[in-house]
C-alpha cells in the first residue's frame, strides 16, 4: 500500500535538508575502502538520530534499528567514490584527491552516484525513527564501502556481519543511473552479471630496439593475445548466451628503443551464467598460454583480481515490491527491466544467508536532460550527477521506504 500522508508530508518537509546532505557528500568522495572521513560522518548522522552504530569491513557502517515484533529488514547504501577528475561544473562539484594501492595520487569523484545513496539510506533512516508508529520490526541498515573494486561486501562478511547482527528474512538496495527522475527499473531473476577482473603480466626477453632479433618482444606478444581474446565471444560462446570480455589497461616499456622484458594487460569479463563464465575464463587461460608459447616466451602470470557475483533478484519479492512501488508512484512510473551487464556486490548479503533480495534502479535524470541531442552522461562518466537531484532524491526515498514498510508496515 501507499505510504501514509504524514510520511510524505515528512520527506517533502525534509526535502531542501536532504539535497544539502547530498551536496556534502558530493563534495567529499573518498577511494575504495578508504572511506574513513565518510564512515565518520554517517555514523555521526546515525547517532544523532539515537542509533548505535557498529564497524565491519574497516569503512562499512552498521545501524540495526529494532521497533517490536516482526520480520527482519536489511538495507544496504554504498558509499565509495572513483578515481576520477570531476568535470561536471557544478558549484558543488569535487575537488578531493586520494592514493590509488600503486601510491598514483588521483582526484575522486562520487562518479557512480554513490552520494545519492548515502543521503537516501541516511534519510531512510530518519523517517524510521521519527515514524515508528507506522512500523514494526527491526531494520539493519548496511552503509558498504568497497563497491567499486568488489571488495566491499565481502569484506564486512568476511569480518563477521552475520555473526553479530541479527540476520535478515530479506535484503533490499538499489541504484541511481541515467533513467528518468522519478521513474523506478527493476529486474526479476538475473538483475546484473558475474564479473571477474584479471591482470596479465607478459614475459618477454629485453633488447635494444635495433636488435629484435635478440629480444622476446612483450608489446607484440601482448597484443596478438589481446587481438586474439575478442574471438572468445564471437568464436566460442553461442549466440544464445552473453558474454562481454573487455580488455581496460596495456602497459609495456619505458623507452621508445628498448624492447621491455615484460608488459602488462588487465581485462573484464561479464557473464550471466556460471557454466558460461567457467568457459570464457578456461578460454582465455588457454589463448594467453599458446600464444606464449607460440613466441617462445616465458609462461604469462594470470592473477584474479577480484570478481563480482551474480545479483538475482527473487522473483517473488521483485513482482511484489513492483506491485507497492506502483501503488506508491503510479504504474507509468515503474518499469520491470531487463538484466543490466553492469556489476554489483550486494547480493552477497543475501547470497551469503541465503535469504532473497532484491535490486532496482531510480533515475536522476530530467526529461529535459533525456530529450536533448546529446546522450547523458552514464555511470562512471566524470560529467555524471543528477540534474534533477529533488525529484531524485525524493523517488529513492520513497522507494526504500515502500520496500522496506512492504515487510514491517503495520
Amino acid at each position: 500500500m501507499p505510504l501514509s500522508s504524514a510520511l510524505k508530508d515528512a520527506i517533502s518537509a525534509d526535502l531542501a535538508a536532504t539535497v544539502e546532505t547530498y551536496k556534502e557528500f558530493h563534495r567529499s568522495p573518498e577511494l575504495s575502502m578508504q572511506e574513513t572521513r565518510t564512515a565518520a560522518a554517517i555514523a555521526q548522522r546515525l547517532e544523532s538520530l539515537g542509533l548505535s552504530t557498529m564497524t565491519f569491513g574497516g569503512t562499512g557502517v552498521v545501524s540495526v534499528i529494532e521497533n517490536g515484533d516482526g520480520p527482519v529488514v536489511a538495507y544496504r547504501a554504498d558509499t565509495d567514490g572513483l578515481p576520477i577528475a570531476e568535470d561536471t561544473g557544478l558549484d558543488y562539484a569535487s575537488t578531493a584527491e586520494g592514493t590509488l594501492p600503486d601510491g598514483t595520487t588521483t582526484k575522486v569523484m562520487h562518479g557512480c552516484g554513490h552520494d545519492t545513496h548515502i543521503t537516501v539510506g541516511l534519510a531512510l533512516a530518519k523517517h524510521l525513527v521519527e515514524h515508528r508508529d507506522l512500523w514494526s520490526g527491526t531494520v539493519v541498515l548496511l552503509f558498504q564501502p568497497g563497491e567499486e573494486t568488489g571488495q566491499g561486501a565481502r569484506a564486512m562478511l568476511d569480518d563477521g556481519l552475520w555473526e553479530h547482527v541479527v540476520k535478515p528474512d530479506v535484503v533490499y538496495g538499489q541504484h541511481v543511473w541515467p533513467g528518468q527522475a522519478g521513474h523506478i527499473y527493476a529486474a526479476s531473476g538475473t538483475a546484473m552479471a558475474m564479473s571477474d577482473c584479471l591482470k596479465v603480466t607478459v614475459k618477454g626477453k629485453q633488447a635494444h630496439g635495433s636488435q629484435p632479433e635478440n629480444a622476446v618482444d612483450p608489446i607484440v606478444l601482448g597484443a596478438y593475445m589481446i587481438t586474439r581474446l575478442q574471438s572468445v565471444v564471437s568464436r566460442e560462446i553461442s549466440g544464445r548466451d552473453m558474454a562481454v570480455v573487455t580488455v581496460g589497461t596495456f602497459h609495456g616499456g619505458l623507452k621508445e628503443n628498448i624492447i621491455p622484458d615484460s608488459a602488462e594487460f588487465k581485462l573484464n569479463i561479464r557473464t550471466f551464467k556460471e557454466e558460461v563464465r567457467e568457459v570464457v575464463l578456461d578460454r582465455i587461460q588457454r589463448i594467453i598460454l599458446a600464444e606464449a608459447l607460440a613466441s617462445g616466451a616465458p609462461e604469462p602470470v594470470i592473477e584474479e583480481m577480484y570478481r563480482f557475483p551474480r545479483c538475482y533478484n527473487d522473483p517473488d519479492l521483485a513482482e511484489a515490491l513492483l506491485s507497492d512501488l506502483e501503488a506508491e508512484l503510479g504504474a507509468e512510473q515503474v518499469h520491470l527491466s531487463e538484466a543490466v551487464t553492469g556489476s554489483e556486490d550486494f547480493g552477497a548479503f543475501g547470497d551469503d544467508i541465503e535469504v532473497p533480495y532484491v535490486y532496482w534502479f531510480f533515475g536522476g535524470y530530467s526529461p529535459a536532460k533525456l530529450e536533448s541531442d546529446e546522450t547523458p552522461p552514464g555511470n562512471h562518466s566524470p560529467f555524471f550527477a543528477p540534474d534533477d537531484v529533488e525529484t531524485t532524491l525524493e523517488t529513492g526515498i520513497r522507494a526504500a521506504l515502500t520496500a522496506v514498510l512492504s515487510q514491517l508496515g503495520r
